[in-house]
């Protein structure tokens, strides 16, 4: 198979969608791999590198996409993107579809099968080519927030630790699955006083046998998160419906009720945001006040830690890939259910449920589809 990876164009990333260990493991395997020259420069790794390790270098991105089978990306195809695919090519990337009927409409409109990095599954219920760039997100959301809450970029002026005989700020993560997890360890590794929310008492039960009262956690409700809100100095949303739009968990009349200065870390900025106030924004131009709570919104926050996001998912994502490439998708998918999952757009139809809900486009059986 021609696997061919582009340059990512959105603004401010610098991920990439191949490594060159992925690419030698591709060639390796008798697929060629076409890379657009300079693509993983912002990951660290230059042209020589995927020479290397076999793939071929083609100086633009119209190249990539008229030769090869399969486009591996990172972020979701952007419009000029969209016009470069075609019936019958596979798409390997995040996607996000939900809150996108722009990119869903283009994508149906092209023919070409996607398969989406979130919604890939695996035997423990688990979404395995989220989580590593969720663990990414979740330990820079403290980070970013504690950036964020500094006087000088419009936040309260608290530091999270506080110092001997000033308290340190109180942070309220909504959402206990991986990013909630690994934004309250950091968080709480910041010397802040940390509450997790979360409507699973399994996992609150987990998260309390695993951290030991490092962090508190509590029943999500919306009289608790209304509560919570009041006093913190630090929101983090991390809830997630897979594939789905985010619930939106903090209305804008509440903002009234937060401390002014106070920070939101929307992490689910990428399904549309838990927050009713938030709205994507870039690394380039990070936050913006409304109602006197700053918010921070980034939509590819991994992509600030490009080098360390680019490798973490790379191992993710490779398996998938090579599966993809020595069998075709068709076959893939039929011999793991888990790949399947990942399946939301096929030659014209939406193959995803709660795509489908969340924009109101009829779905397609993906088992049908496989079969077909």
């Amino acid at each position: 198979m021609k696997i061919g990876c582009p340059k990512e164009i959105k603004p401010q990333e610098f991920r990439v969608g191949m490594t060159p260990n992925a690419a030698q493991e591709a060639v390796a395997r008798g697929h060629e791999v076409i890379i657009e020259t300079g693509a993983g420069l912002g990951s660290g790794f230059d042209n020589d590198a995927y020479v290397a390790a076999g793939a071929r270098i083609v100086d633009t991105a119209e190249e990539v996409f008229a030769t090869a089978d399969m486009i591996v990306k990172v972020k979701e195809p952007q419009a000029v993107e969209r016009k470069m695919l075609r019936e019958g090519q596979l798409l390997f990337t995040y996607l996000h579809l939900a809150p996108d009927p722009e990119q869903t409409h283009d994508l149906l409109a092209s023919g070409c099968t996607a398969i989406a990095y979130e919604t890939v599954t695996d035997s423990n219920g688990g979404l395995p080519l989220l989580a590593p760039m969720s663990e990414v997100a979740g330990r820079l959301a403290p980070q970013v927030g504690s950036w964020t809450l500094q006087k000088a970029n419009g936040g309260r002026g608290v530091l999270m630790g506080g110092v001997p005989g000033v308290g340190p700020a109180k942070v309220v993560v909504v959402g206990g699955g991986v990013v909630g997890t690994h934004a309250a360890q950091v968080a709480a590794g910041m010397g802040a006083d940390v509450t997790v929310l979360d409507r699973s008492l399994p996992r609150l039960r987990y998260l309390d046998d695993v951290f030991g009262g490092r962090f508190k956690n509590q029943y999500s409700t919306a009289g608790a998160t209304a509560e919570l809100i009041q006093s913190a100095d630090m929101v983090i949303g991390a809830v997630l419906i897979p594939g789905a739009a985010a619930p939106k968990l903090i209305t804008r009349e509440q903002l009234s009720t937060m401390k002014p200065g106070a920070v939101l870390v929307d992490v689910a900025i990428d399904q549309g945001g838990c927050f009713e106030t938030s709205k994507a924004t870039t690394h380039a131009d990070p936050i913006y006040e409304v109602d006197g709570i700053m918010h921070y919104c980034v939509a590819n926050m991994p992509g600030a830690v490009a080098r360390t996001s680019t490798i973490a998912l790379g191992n993710a994502t490779m398996p998938f890939m090579l599966a993809l490439a020595d069998k075709g998708w068709k076959q893939a998918c039929q011999d793991d259910p888990h790949l399947l999952a990942g399946l939301n757009v096929h030659a014209g139809q939406l193959t995803y449920y709660a795509v489908g809900k969340a924009l109101g486009i009829d779905v397609v059986s993906p088992a049908m589809v496989v079969k077909a």
